[in-house]
Parts: structure tokens; sequence; C-alpha cells
């Protein structure tokens, strides 16, 4: 049990996922969103009980059932499939067949690790074989699958994977530049660390494509 526990703690310390769909039970949504919450609500009662805190001050009073609300409607809002945009797609009329870049889509995700934010920038593009998506999807995409426990490498997967198939092409590609507080506030507390990962898709493999898109995107991400 000592094994496993350390095991555990050397992969969540080194932020390895374990797979690159979230791990989620079958019954992930056998309770309503209020019977979660009510239920987070007691478990966030106790966990600040047990650090010592005084729950009958002013301050913390509304603290369990605002954490649990945050939870369920908000920062992990995403793991709901009733939430997931719609991909409006259109036919291409007017034939554009170069790439299109949608540059510094905010990022805010929960490290699925420790709990702790995850925030930068992500850059996808992609080039049509005849149907285009609108813009605001791409940034509603990204932001679906960033509200939910998360590793950086399975959401820049799942990104790509989700306009492929939105998209019809496997022309897709995304880089995500972001700090992870769980680096940046507590173990190495390196404050200036951030994390570059990417997914690259059909034309986007080939060295000409990718560069073209690198050179768009020149990584001077600022937080």
């Amino acid at each position: 049990m000592i094994h496993n526990e350390e095991m555990h703690d050397e992969i969540g310390d080194n932020h390895i996922g374990s797979s690159a769909k979230n791990p989620l039970r079958d019954d992930a949504f056998a309770l309503s969103d209020d019977e979660k919450i009510e239920r987070i609500k007691k478990d966030v009662h106790n966990i600040l009980q047990t650090l010592g805190m005084d729950l009958t001050d002013d301050s913390l009073k509304g603290t369990p059932n605002r954490v649990a609300k945050m939870f369920v409607k908000e920062i992990f809002g995403g793991l709901n499939p009733n939430k997931k945009p719609k991909a409006s797609t259109f036919d291409n009329n007017y034939k554009y067949g170069e790439m299109l870049v949608e540059k510094n889509i905010i990022v805010y995700s929960t490290c699925e690790h420790h709990l702790l934010p995850i925030i930068g920038r992500a850059h996808v593009a992609y080039i049509s074989n005849g149907t285009v998506i609108g813009l605001s999807k791409m940034n509603r995409i990204v932001e679906y699958y960033a509200k939910r426990p998360q590793v950086q490498e399975r959401l820049t997967m799942q990104i790509v994977q989700e306009l492929q198939q939105a998209l019809g092409t496997e022309d897709v590609a995304c880089v995500i530049d972001a700090k992870h507080l769980c680096v940046n506030s507590r173990g190495v507390s390196d404050i200036e660390s951030s994390t570059v990962t990417s997914e690259f898709g059909g034309k986007f493999k080939e060295d000409k494509t990718r560069r073209e898109f690198l050179d768009y995107i020149k990584l001077e991400t600022k937080f």
C-alpha cells in the first residue's frame, strides 16, 4: 500500500497522465448538478474544519457552497457532455485554401494532480478541405475541454481531435503554452517556467507547414 501511494505521488508530481481521455466512471452523471453541489459542499466543509478554520466566521460561512458551485458549474463544467458546444460548420464558398490560425485563445484549466490552475494560451490552426468553422467555436472548444481536471498533453490532443471530427480533415494543429500553479506555487516553486505542448495532424506533420504555423504564433506568450 505504501509503495502504491509513493508511486501515485510520483506520477502526480511528475504530471504524468494515465489516459488520452478524461478518466470518468460509468456513473459520472447519475447525480444531478444540485445533488453534486450538496455532496461537495459537505466535503469542503469537512476539509476546512479539519484544517482548523472557524466556519462560523462571516468570511467563511459561504465558502463550502461557493466552492461546490464553482466546481460543478464553472471550472469542471466541461465534464458534462450536455455542455459540449455545437461545432457549427459551413461550406468554404470563398475557396480559401490557406492555413487559418486562431492565436492566443485563453486557457483556464485545472491540473488533475493537485487541483491547482493551469493558465495559458492555445494557438489553433486548420487547413480547410471544403468546410470552415466559426471562429468563436474554436474558442468554445478550447474552453469546453479546459474546464475539467486535466493534463496539458491530453487537452492539446482533445482540441485537435474535436476539430478534426468537426471539419472532416486531419489538417489541424494546436500548441498550448501554459503555466502550472502546481509547479509555480508548490514543489519546486518555479514562477518563471511554462509548459509547451503540441499536436499536429495531417499536413501539419510536414516540416514546411508546421514551420509556417509556428512562425505565425512565435510563442511569445505573455500571461
